[in-house]
């Protein structure tokens, strides 16, 4: 949501100042181009004023001052004229010892012309015939002025367009924020829900995102519907064929096969390996199924109960110690961890002569689940053993009942790994790593 206001604010934002210096230099081009109008019909007038103080004197055509403006007597005034005549040339005092250039055409000139003191002179040239003679007059006005009004006109909007800016980005981001805070509301509760806290989403949205949660909240409950019956399903399947297949591991023991020991032994491991198959799929089929998450690991809350009964199942004064954060709660389904948990503690118990420690602690990549013993161990070689993806992973080493298909297939899930090592106690080390993915881990 925030990366979405952000892009909102920046698309705002170069909206903004394109259209509003689009509209600022748009606006000034247009006064200016007004005011150029104006003055052209000043200077004008001023052209015409000049053409009559052209008088006829004794020595021909001449001009009258009493009929020009004072503007044209002093120096450097802004106010400036040029009349061309025959090879005469009668210029305003205001000009002083600058010359003004003569327009090559007749009307307002394009641009401004420089003129004395740096001045910026607009230029209006007009062409006139007096007492049979042609006359050329250029009139020029300080044109200055109106610039530095634009100069300082620009800054103006410059710095009311800035405040202006920001206080509707401000406004914006405001509006956005409460336009989006029912959508960031959803995104936390379908984070609580993938963390295991809540099973659908809350009803009380506003009008435009009834129909999405609506939506959201029957896809849940089909979903879940849907795992129950195939969960169902898998296990009555299970318990149909635990019968037949009991009956044949009877029937494998009886007395009249003994005479054939290997045909025993055969039909005896095959159903043995079809027992252990079928119990590892519907396992797997269980994990598959796990969708929609359940309630999370405390750790807090579960092992101190997890280890009270392994207490009682291996009543033998074992020393079982556990450890592990403060508040600390895993971002798995609470079942999953606790059979993965307690099939590798119960194993350890089994080979452990007087120690069990386990020890939970978060790490970079996610968490680390550390189940040491001081039993006899597994030889190097072993390991690899039993470890290796090309060999059935419910294989039991000799001596060694770890039963490590179910644990592997979870880790496997979680997309995790799992290590035999050599423990500090003397035993063996189970060392599992799982990502951190869920988002309500603490």
């Amino acid at each position: 949501m925030i990366a979405l206001q952000h892009r909102l604010s920046l698309g705002l934002v170069a909206v903004l100042l394109v259209v509003g210096l689009i509209f600022a230099q748009g606006s000034l081009w247009l006064f200016d181009l007004g005011l150029r109008r104006y003055l052209q019909n000043y200077l004008r007038e001023e052209a015409e004023a000049l053409l009559i103080a052209m008088v006829r004197g004794p020595q021909g055509l001449q001009l009258d001052e009493q009929r020009i403006g004072p503007g044209y007597q002093r120096p450097l005034s802004g106010h400036y004229f040029r009349i061309d005549f025959d090879d005469r040339v009668w210029r305003s005092r205001s000009l002083w010892d600058h010359t003004l250039p003569r327009p090559e055409a007749a009307g307002l000139q394009e641009g401004l012309s420089d003129g004395p003191s740096d001045q910026h002179l607009l230029v209006y040239r007009a062409d006139y015939r007096r007492f049979g003679r042609e006359l050329s007059i250029s009139v020029a006005h300080d044109y200055t002025p109106v610039l530095d009004s634009f100069r300082r006109l620009r800054q103006l909007i410059l710095w009311l367009g800035a405040g202006a800016l920001l206080l509707i980005v401000l406004l914006q981001r405001w509006t956005v924020h409460r336009a989006l805070r029912p959508l960031e509301s959803a995104r936390q509760q379908i984070a609580q829900l993938q963390s295991g806290q809540r099973g659908e989403l809350d009803r009380d949205v506003p009008p435009e995102l009834e129909p999405l949660v609506a939506q959201i909240n029957h896809l849940l409950a089909h979903t879940e519907s849907t795992l129950k019956r195939s969960r169902n399903a898998l296990g009555n399947l299970g318990h149909a064929l635990k019968t037949p297949l009991a009956v044949l591991l009877s029937l494998a023991n009886r007395e009249e096969l003994q005479a054939h020991p290997d045909l025993q032994a055969r039909l005896q491991e095959q159903l043995a390996q079809i027992e252990q198959l079928l119990a590892r799929e519907l396992g797997r089929a269980r994990l598959a199924g796990e969708a929609l998450p359940k309630a999370r690991f405390d750790c807090a809350a579960e092992l101190p109960g997890l280890f009270e009964t392994l207490a009682m199942i291996h009543d033998r004064n074992l020393d079982l110690r556990w450890q592990a954060p403060p508040g600390l709660r895993l971002p798995w389904d609470r079942e999953d961890l606790l059979e993965l948990l307690g099939n590798l503690l119960d194993n350890a118990c089994k080979w452990a002569r007087g120690q069990v420690t386990l020890d939970i602690e978060p790490v970079e990549t996610g968490f680390q689940l550390t189940i040491d013993d001081d039993g006899p161990g597994i030889a190097a070689e072993a390991r690899e053993q039993v470890l290796d993806r090309g060999s059935r992973l419910d294989e039991q080493v000799p001596g060694h009942g770890l039963g490590l298909g179910i644990v592997r297939d979870i880790v496997d899930a979680w997309a995790g790994s799992l290590a035999l090592e050599e423990s500090p106690l003397g035993g063996l080390r189970v060392r599992i790593l799982l990502p951190a993915r869920g988002p309500d881990v603490r």
